[in-house]
């Protein structure tokens, strides 16, 4: 399709810009801008873990539907780890509630390593692997973005920016009751 010339290339750098906006939010603790950053986290964390779990399950969606991207079985492995973090932080989000870290880590967490082995399948086509009772091989690049950037490795940007997101929210608590 001609939308996906230009779609993939600002979701592959919206995924790993995601990745590195999140771990300068862990770093930065210390930095003189720390106290911004701590009330942006406090108060945004979730909303801002949401709106890349929803971006993430837009995107697949998008690959699927509208350009008609057949999922193999680790696809759809990982969009059972992403469809219900964004369904769950966006109830959250629109309830004014906290989801507990629990289930955010232990999804992200499933769906990282998920993304990690698709990932290097990818990489690394000729192994054994347990892809193979769907139409579309699981070694398969529908996606390929600045030489390495893939449809699992946007995915696994996302869950690993949740999991890093959190542990901000972590960092930003422990500082705070330290005083710093």
């Amino acid at each position: 399709m001609e939308s996906e010339q230009y779609v993939s290339p600002v979701l592959a750098a919206g995924s790993i810009g995601i990745v590195f906006a999140a771990l300068f939010a862990i770093l930065a603790a210390e930095h003189p801008a720390a106290s911004r950053l701590r009330s942006f986290l406090t108060g945004h964390g979730q909303k801002a873990m949401f709106a890349v779990a929803a971006t993430a399950m837009a995107g697949s969606l998008y690959y699927s539907e509208y350009v008609g991207f057949t999922p193999c079985d680790l696809c759809w492995y990982q969009r059972i780890a992403m469809y219900p973090l964004a369904i769950l932080l966006g109830v959250t989000v629109v309830s004014r509630g906290r989801l507990a870290p629990k289930y955010l880590v232990t999804l992200a967490g499933i769906g990282l390593l998920i993304s990690i082995y698709h990932y290097q399948l990818e990489l690394f086509p000729n192994q054994a692997q347990i892809c193979t009772g769907s139409a579309v091989s699981c070694t398969v690049r529908f996606v390929e973005e600045f030489g390495f950037v893939s449809i699992p490795f946007m995915a696994g940007a996302s869950f690993l920016t949740i999991l890093l997101l959190q542990a901000a929210e972590w960092r930003v608590r422990y500082l705070e009751a330290r005083g710093l």
